[in-house]
């Protein structure tokens, strides 16, 4: 557990095409003073800023974006999942265009990029966010086939936070996998890190149709077609689907604003039911407190 808050050493910089948009991004971060939270600024825009909090969530069919009076921010989640998972609290993310860089489709490249980094500690003390009442939403009747959903809970005295993600697809290549974790930095290089988004192939036109994945290509997804998969060099891991449909939620759950102390279960999820659970979660002032590493200490949180 965190006692202090932190931000990044120095600059670093990446640049690459957006999944969805196809047009290239360049991408810096920058240090950031203490209770600045993870800032998005649009350098194309006169430098105007989006907030990585829950308050600018748009749209999150394909990917979790975030606009502020009129201004978007697109395809957020894997830089906050890596920036959450290392525990960078105060950032400022620099881009020149709308929608971050998809790289190759995973976190790893944003991961390396904080590591490049490096992390500096901060003076202001590091606030949490306990769970105290379950918080859940969901969708279908439970124990159908398209029941869906996902919930957060007390840690029952865990450190940090617990992941439950069980996924489950009609394809011989995914079926039903599931992934029980604790979230910590080693953790998530070890077992989120490096998963990449994933479609299958007879959605592709349907996507382009609607203006998605006009960047996507076997260099930055994972393409299924009916019993197996277009990419050559196969899967990083057999159930890399979990994995990184576990990697999307962390990257939602920056979203909240402060890290979480609890634990989350999630049930065939995607970004909706996960921003929907962000939203609630923060309306629900009688499921949790703020609380700092010191008070967690003292009521035997962890040792």
């Amino acid at each position: 557990m965190v006692e202090f808050e932190h931000t990044i050493e120095r600059p670093a910089a990446v640049g690459g095409i957006g999944l969805h948009t196809g047009v290239s991004c360049q991408l810096s971060l920058l240090p950031a003073p203490s209770g600045t939270g993870v800032l998005f600024r649009r350098v194309d825009l006169d430098g105007f800023q989006v907030e990585a909090r829950a308050a600018n969530i748009a749209r999150v069919s394909y990917a979790t974006s975030l606009m502020k009076k009129g201004v978007l921010i697109s395809t957020t989640e894997h830089l906050l999942a890596a920036l959450y998972a290392v525990g960078i609290d105060n950032v400022i993310v620099e881009l020149d265009n709308l929608e971050l860089p998809i790289l190759d489709g995973s976190a790893r490249p944003f991961l390396q990029l904080i590591e490049s980094a490096g992390r500096k500690r901060q003076r202001r003390r590091r606030r949490y966010l306990q769970i105290l009442q379950p918080v859940e939403v969901s969708e279908g009747e439970p124990g159908s086939e398209k029941f869906r959903g996902i919930g957060v809970y007390p840690a029952n005295g865990a450190a940090g936070l617990a992941v439950d993600y069980t996924i489950d697809f009609r394809h011989p290549l995914i079926g039903c996998q599931r992934l029980d974790f604790e979230l910590n930095a080693a953790n998530f290089a070890r077992l989120l890190s490096d998963a990449r988004t994933f479609c299958f192939y007879n959605e592709v036109e349907q996507l382009r149709a609607m203006g998605l994945i006009r960047g996507g290509s076997l260099e930055c997804a994972v393409v299924l077609t009916g019993e197996g998969l277009m990419n050559s060099d196969g899967l990083r891991h057999p159930d890399e689907f979990c994995r990184h449909k576990t990697l999307d939620l962390i990257g939602d759950l920056a979203l909240v604003g402060r890290p979480l102390v609890g634990r989350v279960v999630a049930s065939r999820a995607g970004h909706a039911l996960h921003t929907a659970l962000v939203l609630k979660l923060l309306r629900m002032r009688s499921a949790w407190r703020e609380v700092t590493a010191a008070e967690l200490s003292r009521n035997g949180f962890f040792a």
